[in-house]
C-alpha cells in the first residue's frame, strides 16, 4: 500500500492573512486535489415554489375582529324593534312575543324574528298601564335582595300599601335615605342608569365637621377614590348648618359620596337623596310615596328620551 503523502503545511492553520500560508489554487492534472477526512455535504434540495393555493394556506394569518353591521335588508331583531319604538323594553318585548301578543305581517311573531323595513308589526290586545312612583326610602330599608331579618322596599310597599306591580329603578344604600323611583316601565331603566347619560342626582349630606371652601372645591373638581377620579360635581354649602351641604353628581359608583368624603378626611353622618332629574322628594316622609304624572311625568320621560 502506498503511504499517504501530506503537504508540508497540512497541519498549519489556514488563514487569509498577509504573512500566513495561502490556499493553493493550482489544479493537479484535470481535477482538484482530494481532501481527506472532510465529507462533502449533500447538495440542498431546491425549494419547490408554492402554488397560489399553497401560499394562501401557509402564509401567516393576521388576527382580526370582524364586525357585521346589519343592513336594512337583513333587518333587526323584533324585540329590539319593539324597544326602539318605545312600546316596551327588550325583556318585556320577549314576554309579549312569548304570550303571542305581537304580530309580524299578520302572523304570530317568534323570538328571534327579524323585522325588515317593509314589514308590519302589530301589538295585539292590551298591555298593562305604566306606573311611576316617587318613594322615600327610609334608613335601614334595603333596595334589593334583602338577607334574613332585613326588609326591602317591595316588602314594605306590599305591607303598607298593597303595591306589587312596580320595582325600584337603581339603588340607594341601606344607611342612606331619600328618593328612589319605582316603575313597571322597563324602557326607563337603561336611560336612567346609564353612567354616560350624565343625569343629575342631588343629595343633602351632613358630615362630622365643618365644611371648608377647600373641601367644597376638591369635591367639585373630582376626588380620587381608590384609583378612580370622580366626575365634576356641584357643591352648595348650607347657610344654616356648617356641617351640611348639597351635592349634585352625574354618576353613581358604589358608596361614592361616602368614599369621596372619606378620602378628604370627613365622615358622613347622614345622606339623603332629594332629587333625580326633575323628580324631587318634596314633602314625603320616610316610607311614603306619591304618583308621578302630568307635566312632571312628561318632562321626566322627555329627558330620558322615552315617548
Amino acid at each position: 500500500m502506498n503511504p499517504i503523502r501530506r503537504r508540508p503545511d497540512a497541519n498549519r492553520r489556514r488563514t487569509n492573512g498577509v504573512n500566513g500560508p495561502k490556499r493553493s489554487t493550482e489544479r493537479i492534472g484535470k481535477s482538484a486535489p482530494k481532501r481527506f477526512g472532510v465529507r462533502k455535504s449533500a447538495p440542498k434540495p431546491k425549494k419547490r415554489a408554492h402554488t397560489e393555493r399553497e401560499s394562501v394556506v401557509t402564509a401567516p394569518i393576521a388576527k382580526a375582529v370582524v364586525v357585521t353591521v346589519p343592513t336594512p335588508r337583513e333587518g333587526i331583531r323584533i324585540n329590539k324593534y319593539v324597544a326602539d319604538h318605545g312600546i316596551a323594553s327588550r325583556r318585556e318585548a320577549d314576554v309579549l312575543i312569548a304570550t303571542k301578543k305581537i304580530l309580524l305581517n299578520g302572523k304570530i311573531a317568534k323570538i328571534g324574528d327579524r323585522v325588515l323595513p317593509t314589514d308590519t308589526v302589530i301589538l295585539a290586545g292590551t298591555t298593562k298601564s305604566k306606573r311611576y312612583i316617587a318613594y322615600y326610602k327610609g334608613r335601614g330599608i334595603i333596595t334589593h335582595s334583602p338577607s334574613e331579618r332585613e326588609v326591602d322596599i317591595m316588602t314594605r310597599l306590599k305591607k303598607d300599601y298593597g303595591i306589587t306591580d312596580v320595582a325600584p329603578v337603581g339603588r340607594l344604600d341601606k344607611d342612606s335615605e331619600g328618593l328612589i323611583i319605582l316603575s313597571n316601565d322597563g324602557r326607563i331603566t337603561g336611560p336612567l342608569l346609564d353612567p354616560e347619560s350624565n343625569h343629575d342626582k342631588e343629595y343633602t349630606v351632613t358630615v362630622d365637621k365643618n365644611v371648608t371652601p377647600a373641601f367644597c372645591k376638591l369635591m367639585e373638581l373630582g376626588v380620587d377614590i381608590e384609583g378612580y377620579r370622580t366626575k365634576s360635581a356641584v357643591v352648595v354649602p348650607s347657610p344654616k348648618n356648617a356641617k351640611r351641604f348639597n351635592l349634585t353628581i352625574t354618576e353613581g359608583k358604589k358608596h361614592q359620596i361616602r368614599r369621596m368624603c372619606a378620602a378628604l378626611g370627613y365622615q358622613i353622618e347622614s345622606l339623603k337623596r332629594v332629587r333625580v332629574l326633575n323628580i324631587t322628594v318634596g314633602a314625603l316622609k320616610p316610607n311614603q310615596y306619591r304618583k308621578i304624572s302630568g307635566d312632571e311625568l312628561t318632562e321626566f320621560l322627555r329627558i330620558l328620551g322615552v315617548e
